[in-house]
């Protein structure tokens, strides 16, 4: 393996060794042993869920390949899940949502198990019932854990910057140390022991089910709103219309449509970006790499949401703006530097400049995730947190889909400019967010300096 995959990479490990160990009181919140317990339960349990879910990623497309799909079906498969997601997910959500986040923690393990089930069978409707399970799991993974978590975590009267805490701590964990550990395990189970590409989605069937089975003995159920006189059209009217009546739901709906568009067509584009002439690059070593960017993000995340001086509103416009000018970064090389028609070989120096822009992208992910987490946990309303948080994953999935059935329309500079342009429209749109919400809690404090003057 090339010197530069390792400079990176110990560069990287180096950077995030000493930010963790160089945290200060000042970096800490002051916590109490019973939030100390119910944070590490969740984060085991969401260890668990991220585990079952990244052991698979790696091994969805070769899965499909080995029983013989070409690159047609198999993007029909990829476009049925993201698909199955967003027509079934504000469903799903609103049922989270009356019927109990614990309940739908426990389904999102179930259903997931029984799509790594169908990974055993060659049959295309067999593996297309497996991608419309996966896209169901896939939205409650995303809304019935996060909503049961600040549910939960407001009802033991928890002070609410703890709360950043756990999202940071999930972030770094559960999108960082244990993707790379994921990644590791599944290369051990299919290269060193070849015992085959279906390995690991069993290997993730048993992590879920050992989730499951904490869930199942130590959570306790909370409800978005339980009333059974509410039918599903009646939650979403209420989430539709908390989202309208409400700009800031509404912008953070946008913000997070258009980054998280972006970020899963980078996950299409950074392979045929970094080897255009078919160069032999180390994809798991990359992806590793990229883990450890984004636990770079969170672990700086952990200690701006430490600061309560420090508003998430106004650092994520930076956020954003970094992330746009990264991934216009394989947009400038394209006019910059002149192709390579030699096949094969190693990376290209196009490439190096391209894999350090995008190692600062998913550092802007890890930035993201607990970012985001901490607004629409002040944001969103509780009794249709659930249903709310999946009418904003509609957008997402509808571009996503587009993107795949077009993927070979356009030449990948265009891709990612797109994808640039939709970032730097994110950081407009958080700037508003931030005046938005600036304004509303001014008029909060006005309001409170003029109640005794009411009495």
């Amino acid at each position: 393996m090339e010197i530069f995959y390792w400079i990176v990479f110990g560069g990287l490990a180096a950077v995030v060794a000493t930010m963790e160990l160089s945290k200060n009181n000042k970096d800490r919140i002051n916590t109490s042993s019973a939030f100390n317990s119910f944070k590490n339960n969740y984060l085991l349990v969401y260890s668990l869920m991220m585990a079952g879910d990244w052991l698979q990623g790696p091994y969805v497309y070769y899965l499909y390949t080995t029983y013989g799909f070409g690159k047609g079906d198999i993007g029909q498969l990829f476009i049925a899940g993201f698909g199955s997601s967003m027509l079934f997910g504000t469903i799903v959500g609103s049922l989270a949502d009356k019927h109990g986040r614990k309940r739908a923690s426990v389904t999102y393990c179930i259903t997931y198990i029984l799509s790594c089930i169908t990974k055993h069978s060659p049959e295309y409707r067999v593996l297309m019932v497996g991608r419309i399970l996966g896209g169901i799991a896939t939205s409650l993974l995303f809304s019935a854990f996060e909503s049961w978590l600040v549910a939960e975590h407001n009802k033991r009267g928890f002070e609410q910057q703890w709360l950043s805490i756990t999202f940071s701590k999930a972030i770094f964990l559960g999108n960082g140390l244990v993707a790379i550990l994921a990644g590791l395990f599944g290369n051990l189970l299919v290269g060193t022991l070849a015992l085959g590409p279906v390995a690991p989605f069993d290997a993730a069937s048993i992590f879920l089910a050992i989730g499951m089975a904490v869930i199942i003995s130590t959570w306790t159920e909370n409800y978005g709103d339980p009333s059974e006189s509410k039918d599903l059209i009646t939650q979403f009217k209420g989430a539709a219309v908390a989202i309208a009546s409400d700009e800031k739901i509404a912008l953070l709906g946008a913000i997070q449509s258009l980054f998280e568009g972006s970020m899963y067509t980078f996950v299409f584009l950074w392979t045929p970006a970094l080897s255009p002439n078919d160069e032999d690059i180390p994809h798991g070593f990359i992806f590793a790499t990229f883990m450890l960017s984004s636990m770079l993000g969170s672990s700086l995340a952990s200690r701006l949401l430490s600061q309560a001086t420090v508003k998430v509103e106004s650092y994520m416009q930076i956020v954003f703006v970094i992330s746009s000018a990264s991934l216009l970064l394989p947009v400038i090389t394209s006019f910059l530097v002149a192709p390579s028609q030699e096949k094969g070989g190693s990376i290209k120096f196009a490439g190096c400049i391209q894999l350090i822009g995008f190692c600062v992208f998913e550092a802007c992910v890890g930035l993201f995730w607990p970012s985001i987490m901490k607004m629409r946990s002040q944001y969103i309303p509780e009794e249709a947190r659930s249903t709310i948080m999946n009418f904003f994953r509609i957008p997402l999935n509808v571009f996503v889909c587009i993107v795949l059935y077009n993927v070979d329309a356009f030449p990948i500079a265009v891709m990612f400019g797109m994808c640039s342009a939709f970032l730097f429209l994110a950081s407009m749109l958080q700037k508003r967010l931030a005046g938005v919400a600036e304004r509303s809690r001014q008029d909060k404090v006005r309001e409170l300096e003029a109640e005794p003057l009411n009495i």
